[in-house]
């Protein structure tokens, strides 16, 4: 699911709501959510999961054309962990999909 569909999906479930209404809301919670992880804070969704920052530390790599050793510094990066509500939800769903790919 695309953020597009995301917003078109939204729309069409809450009536109420114009496009650009949807749009802006959904445009604000992750624009909400990247400044939240961009101050290094955590975010948790009871029933759906966790984002937080991981930190990947400075490495040796290679340049795959010359084989020279280059340095790769450090990098945080956003890392999501699901909740178990959503594990169940898509462990539950899985079998029902792969029968209906079969046939």
């Amino acid at each position: 699911m695309t953020r597009s569909d995301l917003v078109a999906r939204l729309a069409e479930r809450f009536s109420q709501l114009t496009q650009r209404d949807t749009e802006f809301a959904v445009k604000t919670i992750l624009d909400a959510m990247t400044d939240a992880l961009a101050r290094g804070h955590r975010i948790e969704i009871r029933g759906f999961g966790s984002f937080s920052i991981n930190r990947r530390p400075p490495r040796m790599g290679r340049n795959p054309r010359s084989g020279e050793q280059v340095v790769i510094p450090e990098k945080l990066v956003p890392h999501f962990k699901p909740g178990k509500a959503l594990r169940e939800a898509v462990d539950a769903r899985q079998p029902a999909e792969q029968d209906s790919d079969a046939a």
